[in-house]
């Protein structure tokens, strides 16, 4: 007996191990997509089959091998449990039966009542089965058959990516697919519907004769994506339909077709591939406009699309994209966009080149640690919709950036017992047309604002810092810091660009010295003294840190008149997050010089009931030299900054966070005599359930050399609330106090759980100079594993 016992054991090794292994395979294809070969391949080789089982039985006369009672078997990380499993060499079938459960190597769950199965996997049969794959997607039937290894059939079967409700199991998920038929063609890696019903919440939604979809896992199939719908005011209504070709592993192209009511067909195309060290995408994109009048102002300019009337204009760009990794330290790669005007990819939403300001670019990039290196080359596209001619029209201003240098070096040893750093910066400018900002001639402190010099400019800087912190007995911090700063420069203006200068230093009452090349230099020394104080209390703590500078520097040189064109320092903004800076201009273009001061007052709070608070205040001081935010350049960008004068302006800011979702913060500058508000922000929000709000109002003075004659207030309201379990109503809108315009506002609605997302807004945008107003429509539906139908997501985003 015992010998009969080893010899059933041995034969039912060799049986059970296929049992496992189709146990996985025919229930699982559909979701898996796995041939035989596929599973075979995922058993390690060597690989040990364990067997548990209450009894074993070997019947000789009817050549069965059979384990009853607890059956367990474990083969290359696929686990089998049945109450029963016999295979019989005569007929070469297996069956396991009784509360069948088996458990792939990745994760996918199949249950089943009964299994019948051929030993060479070609043909089976499964009786009530259900599956549950490790991403949480659901297949159940009465039955499946597999029929030459390659084709299998579920009887009147369902599948969903919603997972069951624990509370009522038997509640129809949100949405699910019910067939007569589901077959899988392994071949192809295809999935087939037949006589199908769309359920949504429980309702047929839809009735499909016959449908087919790519395998679930197979990533890359040729076929119709799902199309999408898109509405805009001067589009009308639009029907995009893309159609994807797989054509390799590593390359694809997509080619989208989308009709609109009022412009006709849009035509776009997409070539992607992908290499072991990197990617790159190339897209085109072309229409030929049916009604160019829909974009003709209050004016009767046809802004966006050339001359108005002409029902064939075309209209199209090209774009790429790529990045490449030369090693783990380098990469390489652009970002290129080319037009048939400044608008079009803005106007039609064409993916990933329809922001406002689209930065094209060529660049190598290092990352070493803490030492950097970045140089491109860069141009900056504006897709406005104001007319080219229009002094004010920024796109046909911008400049080509022919390169940009950025290189960071710090040692990792300490120099000193302290840190030194070293810095270098270049750019070399082209500009084919003066940009300027003119303000109104009848305000006589108005002047022609240069913010760019037609012609070419170039800019070498190089810098080195080195500071260290002591600490003394009394918890005072010190540090000393040094600082070497050169640059050297060169400019070739057009004479337009001399005239504007000359006319514009008349105008301010300076000289007007703009050179073709120069150099100059700046050294600092400087001292940032520290003292943290804290103070603790029963239910809180809260930290008090007087903060001093002292920096000693000679002034700027080539200051005081028009020498230096500034380009990458224009957007210099004076407020409690610059307060403590060295230098305080945005960029390389201008440096602060003079001796200064920086003083104030830092503090921090925490409470045990979870709140915490912070607030700064502060101010800064000329000491001696010349103040170079006194002084003006090409775009005066230290006027109405608040440092203009020896005694700034007092800068600060307070905020505040809370356990139950509650926040706010008030920042802003003061006048430093009177403490008139020169600029302010105020801020607050609450985030909770069943609603969310967050509302923001900003000021600004009255800025004429910046063209802005009134001061500027804006409100900006937000809104969310949970109506109920996975469904939200948002809203958000910025109203214009000074000209009393909703500038935007849009409402939104939308649905997610686990497996389901809807989401619909409407939003408007009215132009402050002819309120006309631009309407958008944006829904997207997304059914987890099936895919999403409906606007991009740039329309989605407006309000979000």
């Amino acid at each position: 007996m015992p010998s009969h016992r080893q010899a059933g054991l041995a034969r039912l090794y060799g049986a059970s191990a296929l049992a496992c292994l189709f146990a996985c395979v025919p229930v699982n294809v559909p979701v898996s997509a796995q041939e035989i070969g596929d599973m075979a391949a995922s058993v390690p080789a060597g690989s040990q089959m364990l067997l548990a089982a209450d009894t074993l039985v070997y019947d000789n006369d009817n050549n069965t091998v059979t384990a009853v009672g607890g059956v367990q078997i474990d083969y290359g990380g696929n686990r089998l449990v049945a109450q029963r499993v016999e295979y019989n060499r005569n007929t070469k079938r297996l069956v396991a039966s009784g509360n069948v459960a088996v458990v792939n190597s990745d994760g996918t769950k199949i249950y089943s009542q009964h299994v019948d199965i051929t030993d060479d996997f070609a043909d089976g049969f499964v009786n009530a089965l259900r599956v549950e794959t490790v991403d949480k997607a659901y297949f159940a039937a009465e039955s499946a058959e597999r029929m030459g290894g390659v084709l299998t059939t579920f009887h009147n079967g369902v599948y969903t990516a919603c997972e069951p409700c624990e509370d009522k199991p038997d509640k129809a998920p949100t949405w699910r697919i019910k067939a007569r038929k589901i077959i899988w063609n392994g071949e192809k890696k295809t999935v087939r519907f037949e006589n199908s019903n769309f359920e949504f919440f429980g309702f047929p939604l839809a009735y499909l004769p016959a449908f087919e979809i790519a395998d679930p896992t197979v990533k890359r199939k040729s076929g119709f994506l799902i199309p999408g719908i898109a509405y805009k005011s001067d589009l009308g209504v639009g029907i995009k339909v893309p159609y994807y070709f797989a054509l390799s592993p590593t390359y694809d192209l997509t080619v989208t077709g989308s009709g609109y009511t009022k412009q006709g067909f849009l035509g776009e195309a997409e070539w992607r591939q992908r290499f072991n060290n990197g990617q790159y995408s190339l897209k085109i994109a072309g229409i030929r406009q049916q009604d160019p009048d829909e974009f003709i102002d209050s004016n009767g300019h046809n802004v966006d699309s050339g001359a108005a009337g002409d029902p064939n204009k075309f209209r199209g760009m090209m774009g790429t994209k790529g990045q490449f990794a030369i090693n783990p330290r380098w990469d390489f790669g652009w970002d290129v966009l080319l037009q048939t005007d400044k608008n079009f990819s803005r106007t039609y939403a064409i993916e990933n080149f329809n922001d406002y300001a689209h930065q094209s670019s060529i660049y190598l990039t290092g990352l070493n640690g803490r030492n950097y290196f970045d140089v491109r080359a860069m141009r900056f596209e504006v897709q406005e919709n104001t007319l080219a001619s229009d002094p004010t029209a920024r796109a046909a201003k911008q400049p080509w950036v022919l390169p940009s240098l950025d290189y960071a070096y710090i040692p990792d040893m300490a120099v000193a017992g302290g840190q030194l750093s070293f810095n270098v910066n270049a750019r070399a400018i082209s500009r084919d047309r003066l940009d300027t900002a003119l303000a109104d001639s009848a305000i006589p402190t108005s002047i022609n604002n240069v913010r760019g010099i037609e012609g070419q400019s170039g800019r070498l800087t190089a810098e080195a810092e080195w500071k260290r912190t002591f600490t003394t007995d009394g918890g005072l911090l010190l540090t000393p810091l040094l600082a070497l700063r050169g640059d050297a420069s060169y400019l070739n203006a057009s004479s337009g660009s001399l005239a504007a200068v000359n006319q514009m230093a008349t105008n301010l009452g300076v000289s007007d010295d703009l050179g073709t090349s120069l150099a100059r230099y700046m050294a600092t020394a400087g001292l940032e003294m520290r003292w943290p104080v804290l103070f603790s209390m029963p239910s809180s703590s809260h930290i008090l840190e007087p903060m001093a500078q002292v920096f000693v520097r000679p002034n700027e040189q080539y200051v005081g008149g028009l020498a230096v064109p500034n380009e990458d320092a224009q957007s210099f903004v004076f407020d409690a997050t610059t307060l403590f800076e060295r230098d305080k201009f945005s960029g390389y273009d201008r440096m602060e010089g003079g001796s200064r001061a920086n003083v104030g007052l830092r503090y921090s709070g925490a409470y045990d009931n979870g709140w915490s608070t912070n607030a700064l205040f502060g101010q800064s001081y000329q000491l001696g030299g010349q103040n170079s935010f006194a002084t003006p350049d090409l775009v005066n960008v230290g006027a109405y900054s608040g440092l203009e004068t020896s005694t700034s302006d007092y800068v600060g800011l307070v905020g505040f966070n809370s356990p139950s979702g509650f926040s706010g913060s008030i920042s802003g500058r003061l006048d430093e005599q009177t403490f008139e508000v020169r600029r302010a922000e105020v801020k607050a929000a609450y985030s909770g359930l069943p609603i969310s709000l967050s509302a923001k109002y900003a000021f600004i003075q009255a800025q004429p050399l910046y063209g802005f004659e009134t001061d500027r207030h804006e409100v900006t309201l937000g809104a969310s609330t949970h109506l109920a379990e996975n469904w939200r109503v948002f809203g958000t809108g910025t109203y214009d106090l000074e000209q009393s315009v909703l500038v935007k506002d849009g409402v939104g609605f939308a649905y997610n759980d686990s497996c389901f997302t809807y989401l619909m807004t409407f939003s408007e945008t009215r132009d402050l100079d002819t309120k006309e107003v631009s309407q958008n429509i944006g829904f997207n539906l997304s059914f987890r594993t099936l895919g999403d139908f409906g606007s991009s997501q740039s329309s989605i985003d407006t309000i979000q």
